[in-house]
């Protein structure tokens, strides 16, 4: 008989993401038991749930220590499974600059996408959605602002492609919006400090800081064969 604790795991294999407000979902992140349970199971098996209190879905990721064994030695394995060649990581981490952190300021202050002031008792309400406070930037905009640095329209228009496809952002016509696994799959904690001097440094020919890479978390599953790897260097910053 399957119990909860498998049939949370085998649905997040199958579907890669589930959304916070799923029952099961829901019972991990409150209940201290279920969520060891789970936890020790996928570190069984080398993996990890992935959620923030700022993301609207949850996945699964290859813990740190796992990663080397199955992608090689830290020096001369690709960074990222997702087939992203370096200028694909790049426009990764500037939808998510621009993006993801505006999304967090307004859900740290408790503004709604539409609010045009505070309540003056927003603090007191329950942190906003990302679905809630996540607002879109404009294709046009950022190929304009960005295009040259990134392989000019053809180049930006595959990457966006293979980032759609990854779950990375949606396409609504000329607008680009947070995807399942923008606030998820990048490490924060590493790219607030390293944007420009980590992924961006090669774009913008800037020297690079004496600091490791931006981190991408390695995908659990083979939903990142997706991406086909193009032609381009696959060293990627991480």
């Amino acid at each position: 008989m399957n119990d909860d604790s498998q049939i949370l795991i085998a649905r997040l294999l199958t579907h890669q993401t589930l959304r916070r407000d799923d029952k099961l979902v829901k019972r991990v992140l409150s209940d201290e038991l279920f969520r060891a349970e789970i936890d020790a199971r996928l570190l069984a098996c080398g993996l990890k749930l992935l959620d923030n209190v700022y993301a609207d879905h949850v996945t699964l990721a290859l813990t740190r220590a796992i990663e080397p064994k199955i992608f090689g030695a830290r020096d001369v394995w690709q960074n990222n499974n997702f087939g992203l060649a370096r200028d694909g990581v790049a426009l990764l981490v500037v939808l998510w600059a621009q993006i993801i952190l505006p999304k967090r300021e307004r859900q740290e202050t408790h503004q709604h996408a539409e609010d045009d002031q505070n309540d003056m008792f927003d603090k007191d309400k329950p942190l906003p959605r990302a679905e809630d406070t996540s607002i879109g930037i404009s294709y046009k905009a950022l190929l304009s602002d960005f295009g040259d640095k990134l392989g000019k329209k053809t180049r930006m228009d595959m990457n966006l492609g293979t980032l759609a496809k990854l779950g990375f952002i949606e396409r609504r016509g000329d607008v680009l919006v947070e995807g399942p696994l923008l606030d998820l799959m990048m490490d924060t904690d590493v790219l607030k400090e390293r944007i420009i001097n980590g992924a961006l440094a090669d774009v913008f020919k800037r020297p690079l800081a004496p600091v490791a890479p931006p981190v991408v978390y390695e995908l659990h599953s083979d939903a990142a064969e997706a991406a086909e790897p193009s032609d381009a260097p696959t060293d990627t910053p991480n």
